[in-house]
């Protein structure tokens, strides 16, 4: 890694108004202010299809996987759909694998249109896990996420958030992520017991 930590902000959404990218803007602009470079990888500009086992890098594939692949922090977000992430979610994250997660830390958010969120993040937390990343404690939830911004052409996004405390959660997700960075994360058992 450089001295300036490269960190890569994924919003499981496709909407021209998501509230998840917005959340995430204010993350990387966060992760900024603490020293890293940071980037938002927006589905809605790569030819991402429908993941296919059987096809060989289609599209933009390789791109968004080489992109998450040099990062040494992600900050994942999702909106819920049925107690879950979405589809978009699923397909790029079908298109990971161990070699874009193996110890990179990873922060977490999702945003809801009630106020359950909590099985999202489980969902997320589990699969990211599952090709190791290094996930963070901190994550974050927005419930009754229409009614979390006002219009302000001033803000991120042209967004602000109505909240300063959910304001100031997601900002520390993109401030631990770049923190966390720099860290060498232990996630493995063997590695752990050669330590002792």
């Amino acid at each position: 890694m450089t001295d300036t930590p490269r960190i890569v902000a994924v919003p499981g959404s496709l909407r021209d108004e998501s509230y998840t990218r917005t959340a995430l803007v204010y993350a990387l602009r966060a992760a900024e202010h603490a020293g890293a470079d940071a980037e938002l990888l927006d589905l809605r500009e790569y030819d991402l299809p429908l993941y296919d086992p059987d096809l060989d890098e289609p599209g933009d594939s390789e791109l968004v996987k080489r992109k998450t692949r040099e990062a040494d922090g992600l900050i994942l977000g999702s909106p819920t759909y049925h107690n879950s992430y979405s589809a978009a979610f699923r397909n790029v994250h079908d298109y990971w694998s161990y070699d874009e997660f193996e110890e990179t830390v990873t922060g977490l958010l999702t945003v809801a249109g009630g106020s359950s969120y909590g099985s999202t993040l489980d969902h997320m937390r589990i699969t990211i896990r599952g090709v190791h990343g290094w996930v963070l404690p901190h994550q974050v939830g927005i419930p009754n996420v229409y009614d979390q911004f006002e219009a302000d052409a001033d803000a991120p996004d042209g967004r602000a958030f109505v909240d300063d405390d959910l304001q100031d959660r997601v900002e520390k997700l993109g401030r631990l992520v770049t923190e966390h960075a720099e860290s060498d994360p232990v996630v493995s058992g063997s590695e752990a017991a050669a330590d002792d």
